[in-house]
């Protein structure tokens, strides 16, 4: 048996984690001075709400206790895990977690845990670690798993996204002020991708209709290709252009398979309201051949 953890960064659907035995360890979002656990006393639509009214709501490293209260639940079992960390160049999360694996491990020493630091973050992250729990309940052995989910990482997940609120960008250092302010005004949307765990400007376009072209059109070249994979679909509480993705995505590309969420409270802090992104296999990676491939 595998027990497959991630972290609220994942942007998995609730009822999708549950499904598929996925242990889910919060971040904490702070909003106006107080702090809220991510999933379980603050949902998406809050932080947007608080977006929305001007505030800047704000997000603190998962506590080093919910690393040992999850571990050490799973240790005093003898259940092998593997923990599906947020992308370490963009968070402190796996790094923790890796602290506090080491202290598990004293107390219980026939404890196996790998942590995986998956380079990702949002649904290329959940696409991982719902991969892992679908080996596993396919009867994928242990280190095939772990051989997977090391392979797809940030190498052969791709993340393609764009934002409507260059402001929280630029807060996050990723346009110059001039930038953020002028692309505003000419209505310039940025197309971003995730490079070695980095979130990346990759290029700048006029127009949402635009942006979602070039969406589609790097999906095409960047794509592994198979049909038959699962697409991931965010969107920061605009559902409208998610499903318009989606549709261009099918009737132009052929995909079939998608999962389609909000973006989480992580995420949606510092992205701000509105963008889209699309997560999917891309050819870069040769993935171990296992059965039950990403679909």
């Amino acid at each position: 048996m595998l027990q497959v953890i991630t972290d609220s960064a994942c942007d998995l659907p609730s009822q999708t984690a549950a499904d598929h035995n996925i242990d889910i360890i919060p971040f904490i979002v702070n909003i106006d001075g107080k702090e809220y656990v991510d999933g379980r006393t603050i949902e998406p639509a809050a932080v947007y709400q608080a977006l929305r009214a001007g505030k800047l709501p704000t997000t603190s490293q998962v506590p080093a206790g919910f690393f040992w209260d999850t571990f050490t639940k799973y240790a005093e079992k003898g259940v092998r895990c593997v923990y599906v960390a947020f992308s370490s160049k963009l968070s402190g999360a796996c790094s923790t977690a890796r602290m506090v694996a080491q202290e598990v491990k004293r107390r219980y020493p026939k404890f196996e845990l790998t942590i995986c630091d998956s380079l990702c973050g949002s649904l290329a992250q959940g696409l991982i670690a719902l991969e892992a729990a679908q080996l596993s309940a396919a009867g994928a052995a242990y280190e095939q798993v772990i051989e997977r989910i090391q392979a797809r990482s940030c190498n052969s997940m791709e993340h393609i996204f764009t934002v409507d609120d260059l402001g929280h960008l630029y807060r996050g250092g990723r346009l110059r002020w001039a930038s953020a302010v002028m692309g505003t005004m000419l209505k310039v949307k940025p197309i971003l991708h995730v490079k070695d765990g980095q979130m990346l400007l990759l290029q700048k376009v006029r127009g949402k209709g635009a942006a979602l072209k070039r969406i589609v059109d790097l999906v095409r070249e960047r794509s592994l290709g198979h049909m038959e994979q699962l697409v991931g679909i965010t969107h920061a509480d605009d559902a409208e252009t998610a499903e318009k993705l989606r549709d261009m995505l099918s009737t132009t590309l052929g995909y079939k398979n998608f999962l389609v969420n909000i973006v989480g409270s992580v995420l949606g802090c510092h992205i701000g309201l509105g963008g889209v992104a699309a997560f999917f296999v891309n050819t870069r990676a040769e993935i171990p051949n296992i059965p039950q491939p990403l679909s």
